[in-house]
């Protein structure tokens, strides 16, 4: 096997150049599949988490009766003192953070323009206002008893042409069927770097929700984090109850997870055929190696080499061609993943026109040792079934054609 190798790397280095680009252009194709693989890998990661942190949580309490595909005040649809039931959620080992929530509906009105929103009344204190608080752009952040200010994203500040310390009037469905309508300052403008959130929602204390939306000591919901998401199928059991439904991080972002299935099997397909084109690179190298030896094939065919060693032979001209552009791929596919993972892509707007995901307007790379290994291993695999057919060609030679054949 050790002679093999010798006679292999020998052979190779006889055309050093188209060896060596030989092994680059299985390098390159190695190194954009590491890239599209992290990015996607990223992009969904980034996805799941700013939904889990902006709006499913891990677990989410609900009413029995509650419908999350539609903004309904009725008390049955909602928790009746929240902050009691929240505090004993919290108590919970694995809990981080449980804090109840409000949602209505209502419309942002400025001068001649108007947007509808999504309101949200939150308890300014709790955790799980971090990414808000943390995203403050301009102005301040709400307190617990502020009866007349709001938290409004930037994409709808921009939208609406509002800055903090402006005011806007606020129209809100109320759980009577009514809409009431009432002056607003906008305490503060955060960024999630996540247009589709930020266009669509306004905060406000939790208080000055109920008391607006005439749902006094109700919450549509108990948002809960939790220490570890791979704890989230034991909270939930232990939340079951007759009077409440709990909803998991996995049931309510289903379409995302669908979405990242669908997008690793199609990726899977566009990987092969990326490397199968490389291949032809492999095969094309390895046929013309074939002929330009057909002498010297005829020679060792003639001495006794048998055809399995021929083959062998070819297989570690491939496997050294394979080995090269793999470490060439890893180190420019690690520098293009690196350059990824710490600046990312901008991709603006765009992320808010996918329906259900929340995309950031900027995507990061994030490759995972399974991935970089698997690639790999199939770059190595792709490059020897490449060899198989000028394998086959040399083999099958008749020492005495061969010998004619090199003359």
């Amino acid at each position: 096997m050790k002679n093999l190798f010798k006679m292999a790397f020998r052979n190779l280095g006889r055309n050093r150049r188209r060896s060596f680009f030989s092994a680059l252009a299985l390098g390159i194709g190695l190194a954009l599949l590491l890239l599209m693989a992290s990015v996607l890998a990223g992009e969904m990661r980034g996805s799941m988490d700013s939904s889990i942190k902006l709006q499913s949580g891990h677990l989410q309490v609900r009413a029995k009766s509650y419908d999350e595909n539609k903004t309904s005040l009725a008390w049955e649809d909602l928790i009746e003192s929240p902050n009691q039931v929240a505090t004993q959620i919290a108590s919970l080992q694995p809990v981080q953070v449980a804090t109840p929530r409000l949602f209505a509906s209502g419309i942002v009105a400025s001068g001649d323009q108007s947007a509808g929103v999504r309101i949200i009344g939150i308890d300014p204190p709790s955790e799980a206002n971090a990414p808000y608080r943390e995203g403050l752009v301009s102005g301040t952040f709400l307190n617990a008893g502020d009866r007349e200010g709001i938290l409004m994203g930037q994409t709808l500040a921009d939208k609406l042409g509002l800055k903090a310390e402006d005011q806007i009037n606020l129209l809100v469905n109320t759980s009577n069927g009514d809409v009431d309508e009432q002056p607003f300052v906008i305490r503060g403008i955060f960024s999630t770097h996540t247009p589709a959130f930020d266009q669509s929602v306004v905060f406000m204390p939790l208080a000055k929700a109920q008391t607006i939306a005439l749902a006094e000591n109700h919450a549509s919901i108990i948002f809960v984090l939790l220490k570890d998401r791979e704890q989230t199928g034991a909270v939930a059991a232990a939340l079951q109850s007759s009077a409440y439904q709990i909803a998991t991080w996995e049931q309510m972002n289903q379409l995302l997870v669908q979405t990242e299935q669908f997008s690793s099997a199609y990726m899977a397909l566009l990987y092969l055929i990326i490397l199968a084109i490389t291949a032809t690179v492999i095969i094309n190298t390895l046929i013309m190696a074939v002929f330009e030896r057909t002498r010297e094939i005829g020679i060792l065919s003639a001495i006794g080499m048998k055809s399995s060693r021929i083959m062998a032979m070819v297989f570690a001209e491939s496997s050294l061609l394979a080995i090269g552009g793999i470490a060439i791929g890893l180190v420019v596919g690690g520098l293009m993943v690196a350059y990824a993972t710490q600046y990312g892509f901008y991709i603006g707007t765009i992320a808010g026109s996918v329906s259900g995901m929340l995309l950031s307007d900027r995507i990061y790379a994030y490759l995972t040792l399974n991935d970089a290994v698997t690639l790999s291993i199939t770059a190595f695999v792709v490059t020897l079934l490449a060899a198989l057919y000028p394998a086959m060609l040399a083999a099958r030679m008749e020492p005495v054609e061969a010998l004619r054949g090199g003359q």
